[in-house]
């Protein structure tokens, strides 16, 4: 046999046992599902260049428009409206304490009482060479009239009135040094003296405070340096009573800015007349520097910050497989102004009634992603701030009957 016709009889063999096998696998082959079905279709989409990409799942939240008020929020501390601590004028030694520790005192009332007796004593003797000095000048008065002594007798006679006048008055204003009178009404400290110690002049006796009304000093940035003036309001908290707000009224804004923080400093003033607030407490101040206003607002989780980038993902209708509705995503940079409780203000970038990507904007695979909403935004009240919100939470605390001793009452 020829070895072309064995090459021939073995290639047929070889084909011919290739076909049984085939026949056989067409036979035993289990019928094709709807799986295996999908699977070739996602085969043949891959292969084809056109992946399928399922739809992203989201939670979405919708733009509001609300109520809000520009509160700004600062720490600061507080003081007397009026405060001193009381020294003596001149040395001497205690013989009388007018007051007691903790003690309301009014303007003018005696505090200490040094012993007086030298100055008094010359005080009696100027008053007693006052009385010669005016006796005197009436008889020169008379004398000249009669022509007894010449004009010049007179004139030196009201000249010698003068210096006793000057010396009684010199007298008397030592004596008085020597009486430590309240320069204002207030409540007195602590003493710090006795009867019988010697003070030498400028010797601490005791501090004073006005505390009728306290004055709350904090800081703002600089950017706020246009929008705080007189007369706005605030509200004040303290550790010592964190259940009580009490209200606050600007009083002046320091004109030059701190260079070390960049900083202004407002003060405030708050009607103190129950005494509830002491000189030096820490305070936490929510300041409004305007009147309430309508802002856009979403969730703060909805802003992605990245690389100083501020955006939001909005949803977009769009045409779905088999041309079911379906909603895409686009990212928007947005500018954000005031922040709130849980909320954030947009102050462009979006509309009023979009709808925007709160939770699962990670999974999103850049514009026009396909999403699917898995809530269901609800119509939900405006928030309120977060500032009122603290102050609902609280009691605003009570003020004195009559006027506040700070001007006009702020509004609440």
């Amino acid at each position: 046999m020829s070895p072309n016709l064995k090459t021939s009889t073995s290639l047929i063999a070889v084909l011919a046992l290739a076909g049984a096998l085939g026949v056989a696998w067409w036979v035993q082959r289990p019928p094709a599902t709807a799986t295996t079905k999908s699977a070739a279709a996602a085969q043949s989409g891959v292969a084809g260049g056109a992946p399928a990409r399922a739809a992203v799942v989201v939670e979405t939240a919708s733009v509001r428009r609300q109520a809000v008020a520009d509160d700004v929020e600062a720490v600061g501390s507080l003081r007397s409206r009026q405060g001193t601590v009381v020294r003596a004028e001149v040395a001497g030694r205690v013989v009388q304490i007018g007051f007691r520790d903790g003690q309301k005192v009014a303007r003018g009332q005696l505090l200490v009482q040094l012993d007086d007796r030298l100055q008094q004593a010359q005080l009696q003797q100027a008053q007693a060479e006052l009385s010669i000095a005016q006796a005197n000048h009436r008889r020169n008065t008379e004398l000249v009239a009669q022509g007894f002594i010449s004009q010049r007798g007179l004139d030196e006679s009201a000249a010698a009135v003068k210096v006793a006048q000057a010396k009684a008055e010199l007298a008397r204003a030592t004596a008085a040094r020597l009486r430590v009178l309240a320069p204002f009404d207030g409540v007195a400290g602590l003493r710090n003296i006795s009867v019988g110690d010697y003070l030498k002049d400028g010797a601490d006796i005791v501090n004073l405070e006005d505390m009728n009304a306290m004055y709350v000093d904090f800081r703002l940035p600089e950017r706020w340096q246009a929008r705080v003036r007189p007369g706005q309001t605030a509200r004040v908290q303290v550790e010592a009573l964190p259940e009580r707000v009490f209200a606050a009224v600007v009083q002046a804004v320091d004109p030059q800015i701190d260079a070390n923080g960049r900083s202004l400093i407002v003060r405030g003033c708050i009607d103190n007349r129950r005494l509830q607030l002491r000189s030096g407490m820490f305070a936490r101040v929510a300041a409004r520097l305007g009147d309430d206003r309508a802002a856009l607002m979403i969730p703060e989780q909805a802003v992605v910050s990245q690389g100083g980038r501020q955006s939001v993902y909005r949803l977009v209708k769009a045409e779905g497989p088999e041309g079911t509705p379906a909603w895409r995503g686009e990212r928007v940079d947005v500018q954000t102004g005031l922040r709130l409780a849980g909320l954030v203000e947009i102050v462009q970038g979006l509309a009023e009634g979009e709808r925007v990507v709160t939770a699962g904007q990670q999974r999103i695979q850049g514009d026009g992603a396909l999403l699917r909403v898995a809530d269901t935004p609800a119509v939900a009240a405006p928030a309120a701030p977060a500032a009122s919100s603290a102050a609902a939470a609280v009691a605003w605390a009570e003020t004195a009957p009559g006027p506040s001793p700070c001007g006009a009452a702020p509004a609440r």
